[in-house]
């Protein structure tokens, strides 16, 4: 169902908005001409076939004959009011809605007729229900019954537009409380957030110091085999020169050695031809 349909279910099932409208025959204060009073009977006539344009038509015509007709303006706006419709934006000047409103509204603030300042209060009344405005709703409702205490219709309505308002303010709190709820659930997912934050930037502190503690220690490492190697390489070539002195020293003992050898192998074949020389000389011919 649209809201148009249902504002109209509303005004018509639940608020009963059928308010009787004022008959020209039965008119109290200022006498009426009698074109207001024809085009006023002939406009109720039309209004209660549900002809509502071509009513509006002849209580135009019955204001025409008489502009400070109170019962011509109430007529006139209700036949708007069913010809409008309460979804339409406020400031709509084509929503006959908006037209009914003001009229009612100086009927309901300086009508002379009571009953019809009551009945004025009563139609406003409908048009805020229907706008789900209980509050002003059950104002106007009031003023209705103040008008005319025994407007029954009014007192029911009065009823329906307390019971909604509550249910309104109550629906109001829970969704102010389901408000302040995720209000709270969300500061507490930005301080969880804002935590995680302060942990992470504390574990990416401790990884970071962590890696420069390792960094370090794995120069200082580095550092100790780098001298440790120096070592080694100073230690190995210290090595290899005591290697090259002892093996120049047995180089030449061997040298010594080769050289008495050969000394000696000299001296004895020396020795060895001077005692062949004395054989031949001591050989007798």
């Amino acid at each position: 169902m649209t809201r148009n349909s249902l504002f109209t279910a509303v005004l018509i099932a639940v608020l009963a908005l059928g308010t009787t409208l004022p008959s020209a025959a039965a008119d109290k204060g200022p006498k009426m001409t009698k074109q207001e009073r024809v085009c006023l009977r002939n406009g109720n006539k039309l209004y209660e076939k549900k002809r509502y344009a071509e009513a509006e038509v002849e209580y135009r015509k019955a204001l025409q004959a008489n502009p400070a007709s109170e019962k011509a303006q109430f007529n006139l706006a209700t036949a708007l009011m069913r010809q409008g419709s309460v979804t339409s934006q406020e400031n709509d000047d084509k929503n006959p809605m908006k037209q009914a409103e003001g009229m009612l509204t100086n009927l309901a603030k300086g009508a002379q007729d009571k009953l019809l300042r009551g009945k004025a209060c009563y139609d406003l009344g409908n048009i805020a229900y229907g706008r789900q405005d209980y509050g002003k709703a059950v104002e106007f409702y009031k003023h209705a019954l103040r008008c005319n205490p025994d407007d029954e219709q009014a007192r029911h309505n009065l009823r329906l537009a307390q019971l909604k308002k509550q249910q309104q303010d109550q629906n109001k709190d829970k969704n102010q409380d389901n408000k302040d709820q995720n209000k709270d659930q969300n500061q507490d997912k930005d301080q969880n957030k804002d935590k995680n934050k302060d942990q992470n930037k504390d574990q990416n502190k401790d990884n970071q110091d962590q890696n420069k503690d390792k960094q370090n220690q794995d120069k200082q490492n580095q550092d100790k085999q780098d001298k440790q190697d120096k070592q080694d390489q100073q230690q190995q070539q210290q090595q290899q020169g005591g290697m090259s002195q002892q093996n120049a020293e047995q180089v030449l003992k061997a040298m010594q050695d080769r050289e008495r050898a050969t000394q000696q192998r000299i001296n004895a074949q020396q020795a060895q031809q001077q005692r062949h020389e004395r054989q031949r000389t001591n050989k007798k011919w």
